[in-house]
């Protein structure tokens, strides 16, 4: 099975996907993690305004297998939420680099994003 693994991405090794713009950086988990998963029922994240620390939970995910905590790419500040999610949290499986978006942080310090893994790392990491 091929996994999906956009290639203007930057990952995680806990398989969150990580969009740059600027020192915004938009987060999801990865095809491969929502496939890992299972149906996803329920997403809990932070409110905008919340800070979060690189590698540090910051949230959970809650599927019909187990509940698997989200792990911060960066540190920095909620900015936004992908309110979507608390009615429509399947969409982590039908379009999770697209619709099924987690939050946006603002990033304290931009030189974390040159901790992420590129698309092609993360893919040679997969199983």
């Amino acid at each position: 099975m091929s996994e999906q693994v956009p290639t203007e991405l930057r990952y995680t090794e806990e398989h969150e996907w990580v969009r740059v713009d600027g020192d915004l950086a938009v987060i999801g988990i990865t095809d491969y993690a929502q496939q890992q998963l299972g149906d996803v029922v329920y997403v809990d994240l932070p409110a905008p305004g919340a800070e979060v620390t690189n590698g540090q939970p910051f949230g959970e995910v809650e599927s019909t297998k187990s509940v698997s905590d989200l792990f911060a790419p960066v540190s920095g500040t909620v900015e936004s939420r992908n309110e979507e999610l608390d009615e429509r949290p399947e969409l982590v499986n039908s379009d999770p680099y697209g619709e099924g978006w987690l939050v946006a942080i603002r990033a304290n310090d931009v030189a974390e994003f040159d901790q992420l893994l590129d698309a092609s790392t993360y893919e040679a990491s997969l199983p």
